[in-house]
């Protein structure tokens, strides 16, 4: 039963984490649950990414698909309070304009916003944008096809949307077992740093988070492609191997550049990967 209650609490402090829900007014984990929250992220995905699926699926119905594609970036942005985004930023700001280590971690711990933040963002929501519009006009164009498995194209990009949100966050929880914490613990934004988990409990989380997505593509009827489950985690390496060779260790702003870049990379393998 502690082992139950520890999970409970570790996922109740990720979603206190990673959302700008008020989880915090029902329950209020203790402090230790924080510091494993990281290895429970890809549960939030569920959430985020079926919160874009259904702002698509409704929004379709009454809009035309610029707006709705507009609409679901900026839900997930007021869900999660620009949390990721602003990891980006920081991230990008560091990583461009710092000269040594410790050039880089002060700049990434500085509030405002460089040039090199301002262009990431916007590649990044341009990007995002008119990712989210390609695949469901391709989708749509696939599912006219004789014998085609698509037969519901809204559907079908609401869940490439709730897959590429768990599979960004499942590949951006792997920095915390690949390499130390870059700061001294108490320079932490949070405060504290997340603890290095145990591999086999964090694969089973893994494969837990994403049966759904699995049974929910054999509904829909097409799986994804091989290169939309494969592209995020060589992202996810490249970005691993950049900082270990810069920072020596991740971030907090780390993760979250990870964890958008990988789920940019689902998109942009799909729009590849379509016939």
């Amino acid at each position: 039963m502690r082992t139950l209650h520890n999970i409970f609490d570790s996922l109740w402090a990720a979603l206190m984490m990673y959302t700008r829900l008020p989880f915090w007014r029902l329950y209020q984990p203790g402090n230790a649950a924080f510091r494993h929250a990281v290895g429970y992220w890809p549960f939030v995905g569920w959430l985020t990414g079926g919160v874009m699926m259904l702002t698509l699926a409704l929004g379709l119905d009454v809009l035309n698909l610029p707006v709705v594609a507009l609409l679901v970036i900026i839900v997930r942005i007021l869900l999660t309070g620009a949390f990721h985004e602003d990891g980006l930023a920081d991230f990008c700001d560091g990583m461009g304009g710092g000269k040594g280590r410790e050039d880089v971690l002060r700049i990434m711990k500085d509030s405002r916003i460089g040039t090199y933040g301002v262009l990431a963002l916007l590649s990044y929501f341009l990007l995002l944008y008119f990712c989210m519009r390609e695949i469901t006009v391709a989708l749509g164009i696939f599912s006219l096809k004789p014998a085609s498995p698509c037969h519901n194209p809204i559907l079908m990009t609401g869940a490439v949307m709730l897959s590429a949100d768990v599979w960004g966050k499942c590949c951006a929880s792997l920095l915390v077992g690949q390499m130390p914490y870059a700061r001294r613990e108490e320079e932490a934004k949070a405060g504290s740093s997340y603890l290095p988990y145990n591999w086999a409990a964090q694969f089973a989380r893994i494969v837990v988070a994403l049966l759904p997505v699995a049974l929910l593509w054999w509904h829909i009827g097409i799986m994804p492609p091989y290169a939309a489950i494969v592209t995020p985690f060589i992202v996810e390496v490249l970005l691993a191997a950049w900082m270990r060779r810069r920072l020596r260790g991740y971030t907090g702003d780390c993760c979250g550049a990870t964890f958008l870049l990988c789920e940019l990379s689902v998109y942009i393998a799909w729009i590849v990967s379509l016939p």
